[in-house]
C-alpha cells in the first residue's frame, strides 16, 4: 500500500523537473512512512536512454531539467510484503527497459509468479509488485486482466516509449492525471499534480453542481478544469503524444440472471458464495506485518471475522469506535459479536473535535468531499493503526447484497407506480411535506416525507431525487443567477442514468444495486476509506470486492438477496454461524457522528464566519438570502438541514484550502 506519482513528456512537452518529481512524491509520504523512490530517464542525443535513481528523502539531489524527452516516476512505500529494500520502487524487469510503480496489494502474486516463472522470467524480489513488469512482457496491455487485487499503476516501456496507467476493478485505489500539450502527470492524489510548477487550478463548474448532488465528485471528473480520474477497471495508454482510455472489465449485472445463473438452487448458490468468500479472505491473510479486522457488529463485518478466526491459527484482532451519543454508538453490538467470535477485541470510546478536524480532513480528501462518515472511519483507522498495519473490513457486503434500506423504498414505490395516476398526484401532493413532527434525518417522518417527494416521478429519477443532498429544485434555489447561467443545459442526473442503462435487463432492485455499486460504492465509499486509512498508513482490504464475489453477486436473483422479511438473506443462511441471532435482525445503522447537534453547538460560529462571509458569497455560486435561510430554518430546529451544512462547509473550506492559497498546502496544517 503506498503512492505513486509521475510524469511521461515527449519533445513538444514540458518535463518536470527531478526537484518537482521530489516535491511531488514527498507530497504523498503520508501513503507511504516506510521508503520512498524516485527515477529520472531522459532520451539522450545518441538515441539511448539514461537512468538515474534516487532516494526522494535525499536533500541533496542534483538540478536536472532536460530538453528531451523523458519519464519521471516517485514512489512512497509502506512495506506490507517483503520488507526487505528489494521491494523498493520504481521497479524494473530484467534489462531496465520497463519499470513501474504501484499502489495496491495482488493477492494472487504467488501463483503469477510461479507461472511468469515457468515461462522464463527471472525475479530478484519477494514482492507483489514485480509480477507487474513480467506480466506486461508476457501479455502487453492485456497484463491487468490477470491481477487480482486492489491497484493503481502505472508501466513503463522505455522501448515503446509509451505509458500505461490502470486502476482495478472496483475502484479501491485513486489515480488521478491531467493531459496537456505533450505530457501526461498522474498521481494517486490530486495534491501531487498540483506541486508541479504553475499548475493551474479552476473550479470546473459542472463538478460543483454533481457535488451538492451525490457531495462527492464522480470519476471520471475532477472538480479542477483540465484534471481527471481514471474509472475503476479501466486503462489510459499515453504513447505518441496521445492519450487514450479504455474499460478491460465490468460486472456481468447487464445479463439476464434467468440466462446466466449456473446454479439450480439456493442452496447450490449459498455453497458457491461461502467457497468464494473463504477464499477471498484467505487471500487477503497474506501479509508480512500484524493484521486485524474492523468490527463494528454489522453482519458485513461480522461474517469476514468469522472468516478470519476460522482461517486463522491466531486469535484475530478486532476494532471498534463508539460515540457518547446513543443513536450513532455500535459498541454494543461489536462487543457482542467479539464474544461471539472469540477475537482479541480493541475497542475505544471517542469524542470528536470537529473543528479541530475539519483541515485535515479537507487536505487528505483532495476534492470536496462531504460524506460525514469519513470522521469516524478517520478516528477508527488511526486506532487501528496503533496495533496493526492491515485491516479487512466489510465495504461492498450493502452493494451486492442489497443491505441498505433504501432498496425496501424502491420496492415499496415500484408498488406504488401501479396505482391510478391520481392516487399518485395526491401522495406527491406538496402538502404531505408541511405535516408536523420530528425534523431529525432519521425519523420515520422526515422518511415519509422525503419517500412522498419524489413519488410521482420516473423511477429512476426518483431514486436520485432521494440520495440527492441537494435536489433539483434546492440546488437551482440555492445558486447565484449568473452560476446558474453557467451551467446550461448540464444535469448531474445522467451519471445515474446511464448507470440505469447498463442493466435494463434485469429487475428494478438488481438495476438500483448495481448503480450503488458503479457509482456510490467507488466515488463515496471506497475514497472515504482508502483516504481514511492511508492518512495513517493503514491498509484496509476489502473481502466483498474479490471480483469473483463480485461477479457472483451481480448474477444472483434478486429473491435470493432480499425477501418481505429480510435484506442480505443469502449472507445472512451461508454464514448464519458466526452471527449472534440478535446481529441477524438489528436495524442497519450508519457510521455516522451528530453534525446536526454540532451545528448548533460548536459548529454554529462557522456558519456565520465561513458560510456568510464576504470572502464566500464574492465566489458568486451561492445566493446570500437562500444560505441565510437554510442556516436559520436549522438553527431554530424547524428543519434538519446537517447534511447540506456539511455539504457547504466542506466546499466552502476546500476552495480556501486549494484555490486561495499561492501553491498547493503541504500539510494540512497549513491548508485552511
Amino acid at each position: 500500500m503506498c503512492g505513486l506519482t509521475g510524469a511521461v513528456w515527449t519533445r513538444e512537452g514540458s518535463p518536470v523537473s527531478l526537484r518537482e518529481l521530489q516535491q511531488m512524491t514527498q507530497s504523498l509520504r503520508h501513503r507511504g512512512p516506510d521508503a520512498g523512490g524516485l527515477l529520472y530517464t531522459i532520451l539522450q542525443a545518441s538515441g539511448d536512454w539514461s537512468h538515474q535513481q534516487f532516494d526522494s528523502d535525499s536533500e541533496a539531489l542534483p538540478a536536472i531539467t532536460p530538453s528531451t524527452p523523458g519519464c519521471a516516476l516517485g514512489h512512497r512505500r509502506l512495506s506490507i510484503i517483503d520488507l526487505s529494500e528489494s521491494g523498493t520502487q520504481p521497479l524494473s524487469n530484467e534489462d531496465g527497459t520497463i519499470w513501474t510503480v504501484f499502489n495496491g496489494e495482488i493477492y494472487n502474486y504467488r501463483d503469477l509468479t510461479e507461472s511468469l516463472k515457468s515461462k522464463g522470467h527471472r525475479f530478484r524480489t519477494e514482492t507483489d509488485t514485480e509480477v507487474i513488469v513480467h506480466l506486461y512482457e508476457e501479455y502487453g496491455d492485456n497484463f491487468v486482466e490477470h491481477l487480482s487485487g486492489m491497484f493503481a499503476l502505472a508501466v513503463w516501456d522505455q522501448r515503446a516509449e509509451r505509458l500505461i496507467l490502470a486502476r482495478d476493478r472496483m475502484g479501491q485505489k485513486p489515480l488521478f492525471y491531467r493531459e496537456e500539450r505533450g505530457r501526461v502527470s498522474f498521481a494517486s492524489e490530486l495534491k501531487s499534480l498540483l506541486q508541479i510548477d504553475e499548475a493551474p487550478r479552476h473550479l470546473r463548474r459542472d463538478a460543483v453542481d454533481d457535488y451538492l448532488t451525490y457531495q462527492y465528485v464522480p470519476d471520471p471528473k475532477c472538480i479542477l478544469d483540465g484534471y481527471h480520474k481514471l474509472p475503476p477497471a479501466h486503462l489510459a495508454i499515453y504513447e505518441q503524444g496521445r492519450l487514450t482510455t479504455k474499460p478491460y472489465w465490468s460486472a456481468p449485472y447487464e445479463l439476464s440472471s434467468q440466462s446466466l445463473a449456473p446454479y439450480r438452487s439456493a442452496n447450490d448458490w449459498r455453497q458457491e458464495l461461502k467457497r468464494r468468500m473463504r477464499q477471498a479472505v484467505e487471500l487477503r491473510l497474506r501479509s508480512d506485518v500484524p493484521l486485524g479486522a474492523f468490527l463494528s457488529g454489522g453482519i458485513d463485518s461480522t461474517i469476514i471475522v468469522g472468516l478470519m478466526q476460522e482461517l486463522s491459527s491466531n486469535q484475530t484482532n478486532t476494532f471498534s469506535i463508539g460515540f457518547s451519543v446513543k443513536e450513532f454508538d455500535e459498541t454494543s453490538f461489536a462487543r457482542e459479536a467479539a464474544e461471539h467470535l472469540g477475537t482479541q477485541h480493541h475497542e475505544q470510546i471517542v469524542h470528536p473535535d470537529a473543528i479541530s478536524i475539519l483541515p485535515k480532513l479537507i487536505w487528505h480528501y483532495d476534492e470536496p468531499f462531504s460524506d460525514s462518515s469519513a470522521i469516524p472511519t478517520m478516528l477508527l483507522s488511526e486506532m487501528t493503526r496503533q496495533h496493526v498495519t492491515v485491516a479487512l473490513s466489510g465495504d461492498g457486503g450493502d452493494e451486492l447484497f442489497c443491505g441498505y434500506p433504501r432498496y425496501r423504498a424502491v420496492e415499496l414505490a415500484e408498488k406504488t407506480d401501479r396505482l391510478p395516476a391520481i392516487f399518485k398526484r395526491i401522495l406527491g401532493h406538496p402538502l404531505w411535506q408541511k405535516i408536523p413532527g420530528p425534523t431529525h434525518q432519521r425519523s420515520i417522518i422526515r422518511r415519509g416525507k422525503r419517500f412522498l417527494s419524489a413519488i410521482s416521478k420516473s423511477r429512476e429519477e426518483r431514486y436520485l431525487n432521494w440520495i440527492s443532498i441537494f435536489n433539483d429544485e434546492a440546488r437551482r434555489t440555492m445558486y447565484t443567477h449568473e452560476f446558474r447561467e453557467s451551467l446550461g443545459t448540464y444535469h448531474p442526473k445522467e451519471l445515474i442514468l446511464d448507470a440505469y442503462r447498463k442493466t435494463d435487463s434485469r429487475d428494478f432492485i438488481t438495476q438500483t444495486t448495481c448503480v450503488d455499486v458503479q457509482t456510490y460504492l467507488p466515488f463515496d465509499i471506497l475514497k472515504k476509506v482508502d483516504i481514511a486509512s492511508m492518512s495513517y498508513g493503514l491498509e484496509c482490504r476489502s473481502p466483498f470486492l474479490d471480483h469473483d464475489v463480485v461477479e457472483l453477486a451481480a448474477q444472483m436473483p434478486i429473491e435470493l438477496k432480499m425477501d418481505k422479511r429480510q435484506q442480505k438473506k443469502i449472507l445472512i443462511e451461508t454464514f448464519e454461524q458466526y452471527l449472534p441471532p440478535r446481529l441477524q435482525t438489528r436495524p442497519k445503522m450508519g457510521f455516522g457522528v451528530p453534525i446536526n447537534v454540532w451545528f448548533r453547538n460548536e459548529l454554529k460560529p462557522l456558519l456565520f464566519e465561513i458560510l456568510l462571509s464576504q470572502r464566500a458569497l464574492d465566489r458568486g455560486i451561492f445566493n446570500q438570502e437562500e444560505l441565510e435561510g437554510l442556516i436559520g430554518e436549522h438553527l431554530s430546529e424547524k428543519w434538519d438541514h446537517s447534511y447540506r451544512l456539511w455539504n457547504l462547509l466542506c466546499l466552502e473550506l476546500w476552495q480556501r484550502a486549494y484555490l486561495d492559497t499561492p501553491s498547493a498546502p503541504n500539510s494540512y496544517s497549513d491548508s485552511l
